[in-house]
């Protein structure tokens, strides 16, 4: 049995493998970047760690309006990657028979961010293949737009702190 945690997007039920999602998190405040690559939102700050945030929605087209929205971390490469999401449904366990290879083409996404499509009592879960969710040149993107940000914020935090010892 492997366990997925278990979201939407518009009327889609969609899976992740549970071994990689870090944490589930309610809407907060995404900072954007300037000379982000598209398929980005932003960024979200969670505990002092920035993490780059990526629209699910945006990402496969789903034009239906969200009535609420869920961050799902996820371990990505050698860092975290956020997904926004409409909401968390709920974390099954499907057996290798409940799930079966996906279809060529499946409501108009590229079949590579797919690993299968789970069968769940009534309903199909489209299950992603996280690693693929950005092609090689996006990964390329996201690395270079994110060094730049990262040594920003170690100036801006340096900054910070020289300002309040310079106040003591």
């Amino acid at each position: 049995m492997e366990k997925f945690a278990v979201f939407r997007l518009g009327d889609e039920d969609f899976g992740v493998g549970i071994g990689r999602v870090v944490e589930i998190l309610r809407s907060q405040k995404v900072y954007s970047i300037p000379e982000l690559p598209e398929f980005l939102s932003g960024v979200i700050n969670v505990r002092g760690e920035v993490i780059p945030l990526l629209d699910l929605r945006l990402r496969f087209g789903v034009h239906i309006p969200a009535k609420k929205s869920r961050i799902i971390t996820v371990r990505y490469e050698n860092g975290k990657i956020g997904l926004l999401v409409d909401e968390i449904e709920e974390i099954i366990s499907l057996a290798p028979e409940d799930i079966i290879p996906s279809p060529s083409i499946f409501k108009g996404l590229k079949t590579e961010y797919l690993t299968g499509l789970g069968k769940k009592e009534d309903k199909i879960i489209i299950l992603l293949n996280i690693d693929r969710l950005l092609t090689s040149e996006e990964k390329i993107m996201l690395s270079d737009s994110s060094d730049p940000f990262s040594a920003a914020n170690r100036k801006e935090s340096t900054m910070l702190i020289e300002e309040k010892d310079a106040g003591n």
